[in-house]
C-alpha cells in the first residue's frame, strides 16, 4: 500500500513597506541641572532665586533658547523653534516654545542673547524658569 502525500503548497509572503520614523526634535538631556562655577563676580548678587548665589534649585526640564524680549524686572522672554510631526501630511510642522524665566543681576541676558534655561519651582503666576547661563552675547541691540 503507497500512501498518497498532498503536495505542499506555497505560501506567498507579502513584505509590508518599511516606514521610517520621524527624528524627535533636539531637547537637552534630562539630567540635575549644576549651577555652573563663576570665578569672579562683576556684580554683586543678593538675589534669593539665582541659581548660583540663591537657594533655587533646579528640576526638570533644560532648554536652550533666544532672548526676544527683555524690558521686565528680572524676567526676560525665551524663545526656540521645534518641530511637531504629523502623521496625516506625513511631514513635519515649524513650532515655537515661548516662556518667561528668571534673569538674575550676575548673568543679566539681553535681548538677542542665547542662553540654558533650566525648570524650578513657580517663581510666580507665569515664571518657572531660570536662566543657567549665557551661550552666545549677542545682546545690546537696544
Amino acid at each position: 500500500m503507497v500512501k498518497e502525500t498532498k503536495p505542499k503548497t506555497t505560501k506567498k509572503v507579502v513584505k509590508k513597506p518599511v516606514v521610517a520614523k520621524a527624528p524627535k526634535a533636539k531637547v537637552v538631556p534630562k539630567a540635575v541641572a549644576k549651577a555652573p562655577k563663576v570665578v569672579a563676580d562683576k556684580v554683586k548678587c543678593e538675589d534669593k532665586n539665582c541659581p548660583i548665589h540663591g537657594n533655587n534649585k533646579m528640576r526638570g526640564r533644560i532648554f536652550e533658547g533666544k532672548v526676544i524680549r527683555a524690558k521686565m524686572a528680572k524676567t526676560v522672554t525665551v524663545e526656540w523653534p521645534r518641530r511637531r510631526y504629523l502623521s496625516k501630511y506625513e511631514r513635519f510642522e515649524k513650532r515655537r516654545s515661548k516662556v518667561k524665566a528668571h534673569n538674575p543681576v550676575c548673568i543679566s541676558a539681553k535681548e538677542g542673547d542665547t542662553v540654558r534655561i533650566s525648570e524650578c519651582r513657580p517663581l510666580s503666576k507665569s515664571k518657572n524658569f531660570v536662566i543657567v547661563e549665557v551661550l552666545n552675547q549677542n545682546g545690546g541691540n537696544q
